[in-house]
């Protein structure tokens, strides 16, 4: 089984050398390139960039990672393909690795390969929010007309699926950070059918007044869309299974719980990321 997960980064980082991962530089147009050896990786050459093929780089600052799923669904042939993160990988346990061997049990390729056996979806175990659903938690920390507008583009285009829109929206938990790991045939339609909204989206949001965090937010819809595309494929018979998303980095779960409630309950939108 041909097996390729790409991994977004944006800079230097310490990534994972097994044969099924495949770092991206993702935001690359009009910047420098980013070698292996940067990357702790020991082979010569440079990432692949996502400015290469048939791209949408320079859309990067306002859909963050989607910039490699594009370049994934419109350049690569393989059985299965996926993406993570460069500090967020799928890991067979809760913590990704150790000082000595920092991924040590990320998602091997003989492990993807037994989990698309029985499955075309590989995606991250939800995020539980327990007070908010995602369209009150996306409104209290963002910007709520993003996911009205959303839902207004979908009506137009895709009113089939405006059932499992709105079970979504009034769900409490969530996969999220555009990971995911799918049958190539199941990811080129996830994205015709992701992109498209998001083209309508587009034409719909002027992001020219908003501050560089604001603007990301196609990259921030569309991991409710991911969700919402879950849930149809699942009602649709395919396979779909959790696995666990882990960090190589520390996380402040103290700051980020502050500003949860802050969101929630003084409408303290969110400016910048944890």
């Amino acid at each position: 089984m041909d097996i390729k997960i790409f991994i977004a980064a944006h800079k230097p980082c310490l990534l994972p050398e097994q044969d099924c991962y495949v770092p991206i530089h993702v935001g690359a147009k009009g910047k420098d390139s980013i070698s292996y050896k940067e990357c702790g990786i020991d082979r010569e050459g440079n990432l692949v960039r996502d400015d290469e093929g048939i791209n949408i780089s320079e859309k990067n600052p306002y859909y963050c990672e989607l910039t490699a799923t594009y370049y994934i669904w419109k350049n690569i042939k393989a059985d299965v393909v996926g993406l993570c993160h460069y500090r967020r990988y799928f890991s067979s346990k809760k913590n990704i690795g150790d000082d000595n061997q920092p991924f040590k049990n990320i998602l091997s390729a003989e492990e993807i390969s037994d989990l698309m056996k029985d499955n075309d979806i590989v995606v991250p175990k939800t995020n539980k929010y327990f007070i908010e659903t995602l369209y009150s938690h996306y409104s209290h920390t963002l910007d709520g007309s993003h996911l009205d507008i959303t839902r207004e583009v979908m009506a137009k285009l895709y009113p089939q699926d405006l059932k499992y829109l709105d079970t979504i929206y009034s769900k409490t938990n969530g996969s999220m950070y555009n990971m995911c790991i799918m049958k190539k045939d199941m990811f080129d339609a996830y994205c015709e059918w992701l992109f498209n909204l998001l083209a309508g989206v587009e034409e719909r949001i002027d992001v020219s007044n908003l501050s560089a965090f604001q603007a990301r937010l196609f990259g921030r819809v569309s991991e409710i869309l991911m969700n919402v595309w879950i849930l149809k494929a699942a009602d649709e018979g395919h396979g779909v299974v959790e696995v666990s998303a882990s960090y190589t980095e520390k996380i402040n779960w103290v700051k980020k719980g502050v500003w949860f409630l802050q969101a929630k309950f003084f409408g303290k939108k969110y400016t910048k990321s944890a």
